[in-house]
């Protein structure tokens, strides 16, 4: 089976379970949707928008909003979505590969990737081309999983003790926010400022890990531990021209 016909079975799967759940409630869009600010007017695009969730939320501010997905089921579903409500119909959304984006250059004023480049075959390629298709002045809004805390470790050693268990996205990297930063400056981006979403501890091996929720409830706490926390959360800025 192919990585797209694998992407394609694992949204229709969810979309089965689920067909109302709306993927925006999710810690990563959360803080997407205070850190992107006032959208009216403004050209977006979300790479590996998934269901489009995010997409059709930009378009309903305002957005001239675009989501781009690998999988043709999550773009079906995307278009099936938005076309169910006016404020939403306005919402664009195209099958196609992160690694080679088919956009002009100097295309969008923000671009935003949550939980994406974790999956992808080549990070640096498709910052690259993220890069690429935003205006000078435009901003990347990004967001990956940070193993460099306990729960990371937890999962390292899960990962050598079951060798042959089957991981629920069909690619999925480890990384730690440095080697994040890294990334975005080998791909050309000015990283303007980082933040972190999800600070929890695993308590025992087969239960739910404990959330910290009054770390993620205060700002100046959250970021102070960011570099701790599981999802690590960057601004970025394209400079030049």
């Amino acid at each position: 089976m192919s990585l797209r016909a694998e992407y394609d079975e694992w949204h229709n799967k969810y979309n089965e379970l689920d067909p109302s759940y709306d993927d925006t409630s999710s810690p990563w869009y959360s803080w997407a949707r205070v850190a992107v600010g006032e959208v009216q007017g403004q050209r977006t695009l979300e790479v590996a928008c998934g269901r489009g969730g995010f997409v059709r939320a930009l378009a309903r501010n305002g957005a001239q909003a675009f989501g781009l997905d690998f999988s043709m089921a999550a773009v079906r579903i995307g278009k099936e979505r938005s076309l169910r409500s006016d404020s939403e119909s306005g919402a664009a959304f195209i099958q196609g590969d992160a690694h080679a984006l088919p956009f002009p250059d100097n295309c969008f004023d923000i671009l935003v990737s949550c939980e994406t480049i974790e999956h992808l075959q080549s990070p640096v390629e498709s910052l690259r081309e993220f890069h690429r298709v935003t205006r000078p002045g435009g901003r990347l809004l990004l967001t990956t999983p940070n193993y460099f805390n306990l729960l990371g470790l937890y999962e390292v050693y899960s990962r050598f003790r079951h060798s042959g268990r089957k991981r629920d996205q069909p690619l999925d990297r480890l990384q730690i926010f440095t080697q994040t930063r890294k990334l975005l400056r080998k791909a050309g981006w000015n990283v303007l400022g980082t933040d972190g979403v999800v600070h929890q501890i695993p308590l025992s091996p087969g239960r739910n890990p404990y959330r910290l929720q009054f770390l993620d409830s205060n700002v100046y706490l959250r970021k102070l531990l960011r570099i701790f926390a599981l999802h690590y959360c960057v601004i970025a800025t394209k400079t030049g021209s």
